[in-house]
């Protein structure tokens, strides 16, 4: 009986180890398959307590690092670009803003100014003798240039401060239906105003060169606060400025960062690229509407007879020779009128 006994409790002993070993050998399969605190009880305790938290997954997607996508294009498999927070705070802040202060100012300082001093009128009496000052074709450039400019800039006005502006007066509906065709108006506009921008430049750029006698006009300011005369060429100092600063800068700043906005796939464009291209259409559009006030203001009620000259293309001599004194003299003499 002892012996038998024994040998039952070896037989015991060893199916208890074996059972031991399979055990052991199973732990690191399914330590495999639940991780430390993933077991299926507790991530019913995580969801009661913490229901939907994907914290760790959405750390992921938000670090800006490019993961696996079926979706082609660059930065595709970036899900969210966190920079686009920082595009939205100064689109909406800063840029709002200031350039909304900025376009309520500079033309009330023109309407003061305007009530002030008045329109500035010629000394001597008119001779009935015209002068030729802009061809046809120059005309077409200006007029195309600014029909397109105004379009852009109502438009342009209506997607950046609509939600301020237009719709506490319309509502959310008309607001969605005018900015919907606004923008469609804006984006393919956009392309014509930048042919006329580019054409302008070509056409008028022999005519904007520095001449010795713009020192004369910058010291004197133009003659606008005295009444004095300044002679000039065909361009004045402060034309040229508004040529070269808004025109020719800012007028090809708002075209190139347009052109992006309007074909995002032609230069496979990142979304910051996008972004950037956005902050800098919308500075030098507001900037460059804002110069345009003064430029619209000298030439319709600021000059007498500066509107007549785009209008007709033709100028009073007494015209030509109190405003534009030097480029007179030139074509008396029977040259060409430019520099």
């Amino acid at each position: 009986m002892t012996i038998r006994m024994m040998r039952a409790q070896r037989g015991w002993f060893a199916a208890l180890l074996l059972m031991l070993l399979l055990w052991g050998l199973a732990l690191p399969l399914h330590a495999a398959e639940q991780p430390a605190g993933s077991s299926a009880a507790d991530q019913a305790e995580r969801q009661v307590e913490r229901p939907l938290n994907n914290a760790p997954v959405w750390r992921a997607v938000r670090s800006g690092e490019a993961h696996t996508t079926n979706v082609r294009g660059p930065e595709a498999g970036v899900l969210i670009q966190s920079e686009g927070n920082t595009w939205r705070q100064l689109r909406n802040g800063p840029i709002t803003q200031y350039g909304g202060w900025l376009l309520i100012l500079v033309p009330s300082a023109i309407v003061l100014f305007w009530l002030v001093k008045g329109t500035i009128r010629l000394h001597q009496p008119r001779t009935g003798r015209l002068m030729k000052r802009f061809s046809a074709f120059e005309r077409f450039i200006h007029w195309g240039t600014a029909i397109t400019f105004l379009v852009l800039a109502v438009t342009g006005l209506a997607i950046l401060f609509g939600k301020h502006v237009l719709l506490p007066i319309f509502g959310h509906g008309v607001l969605a239906a005018l900015l919907d065709v606004g923008k469609t108006v804006h984006n393919y506009v956009g392309p014509a105003f930048g042919v006329f921008v580019v054409l302008m430049i070509l056409t008028f750029l022999r005519d904007n060169v520095w001449q010795a006698i713009d020192a004369v006009w910058i010291r004197r300011a133009g003659g606008v606060l005295d009444g004095s005369h300044v002679p000039s060429g065909r361009f004045n100092f402060g034309e040229k400025t508004w040529f070269w600063i808004g025109v020719t800068f800012l007028g090809l700043a708002v075209v190139i960062s347009g052109l992006i906005l309007d074909f995002p796939n032609i230069g496979e464009w990142t979304r910051s690229d996008m972004q950037t291209a956005n902050i800098v259409h919308a500075i030098g559009a507001i900037l460059l509407l804002g110069l345009s006030f003064g430029h619209i203001y000298m030439g319709t009620l600021g000059v007498e007879g500066a509107y007549e000259s785009m209008k007709t293309g033709y100028v009073d001599e007494t015209w030509a020779k109190e405003h534009h004194e030097i480029w007179y003299q030139d074509i008396k003499a029977g040259k060409s009128g430019h520099p």
